[in-house]
């Protein structure tokens, strides 16, 4: 019960509490609708574009190996696509398949006029080396941002294909109307994927950032500072309430599974969702975060590599 009139000394305790009682329920950032939102406007641009174009978007995503995950994940890709319009080319591979072969591959999409857009799933099998595979990708189809000419356009701030995880966080917190500039924000994991493409974007958008990761020495003590937690490190549940600052945006990039009921398998992030949700200000659910907003992004890339072609 707070009493009115109040003493202006006991403002800030007031303002403590009314944001205590708001943290009961946190802002849910919801990935899938946005990413809906996403797939009808670029349902709506192919459609128009089509008849200059005289065909479809293509999007080609190569799996190697089966890998449960990334099997399930290229599924989702190429359903996305065929919902909205786009042409899939993807191949799967199996797990003992030759660099040179996937090079070979990837040079022959790179000159075929109907594909947009080349994506390598990661990870990749052991013996294939995952980056001259990535830079074997004519950088205006290299749709997963991850190509180091798309990489140093990122770091000069210039306009080019961005990696989808992060430009999804972005996307996300744009529109939920979170304010980024001057916020102190917090990337634990330092991936090429994730880790280091989000910490230039979250730069960008005049953040002061802090990239975490396991050799970081009291690593709960940098994540309590963060007005933005993003975690991207894919271990379940590893972020709990000591390690969040009371009203700060927690973004969950991971996606584990853990052992659910009758034995079947659960999907969980790195955040303990449980244990943060009432203290944070806005949270991303797993699944339905960010997941949904990585296959967005990768669609929306393709439309873009495919809308260049026009010009």
């Amino acid at each position: 019960m707070i009493n009115y009139p109040l003493p202006i000394t006991d403002y800030p305790r007031v303002a403590r509490l009314i944001l205590s009682m708001a943290n009961d329920t946190p802002q849910i950032l919801d990935g899938k609708t946005t990413a809906r939102t996403i797939k009808a406007r670029l349902k709506a641009e192919i459609e128009s574009l089509q008849p200059q174009m005289g065909r479809p978007p293509g999007l080609a995503v190569l799996l190697v190996g089966d890998d449960p995950a990334s099997t399930i994940y290229v599924r989702n890709k190429q359903k996305a696509c065929d919902r909205i319009g786009i042409s899939s080319f993807g191949r799967t591979f199996p797990a003992s398949t030759s660099q040179s072969e996937l090079e070979e591959t990837i040079t022959a999409l790179n000159e075929d006029p109907r594909v947009d857009g080349i994506l390598v799933q990661l990870p990749l099998p052991n013996h294939l080396d995952a980056v001259a595979l990535l830079h074997r990708i004519d950088p205006q189809k290299d749709v997963d941002g991850l190509h180091a000419t798309n990489l140093g356009k990122l770091v000069r701030s210039e306009i080019g294909l961005r990696s989808c995880t992060p430009e999804g966080v972005m996307y996300l917190l744009k529109e939920y109307g979170i304010e980024i500039s001057g916020k102190n924000a917090v990337v634990v994991g330092r991936s090429i994927l994730v880790g280091k493409p989000m910490a230039l974007m979250l730069l960008e958008a005049n953040a002061t950032v802090t990239v975490a990761h396991s050799r970081s020495q009291n690593l709960s003590e940098i994540t309590r500072s963060a007005d933005i937690l993003v975690s991207a490190v894919g271990r379940p549940q590893m972020i709990t309430s000591e390690w969040v600052k009371p009203g700060a945006v927690v973004i969950d990039v991971g996606i584990n599974r853990i052992p659910g009921n009758e034995g079947k398998g659960k999907l969980v992030g790195d955040v303990d969702m449980t244990a943060v949700k009432p203290i944070c200000s806005a949270i991303t659910p797993v699944p339905g975060g960010i997941g949904p907003m990585t296959v967005a992004i990768l669609l929306q890339n393709t439309v873009w590599s495919y809308r260049q072609k026009i010009a």
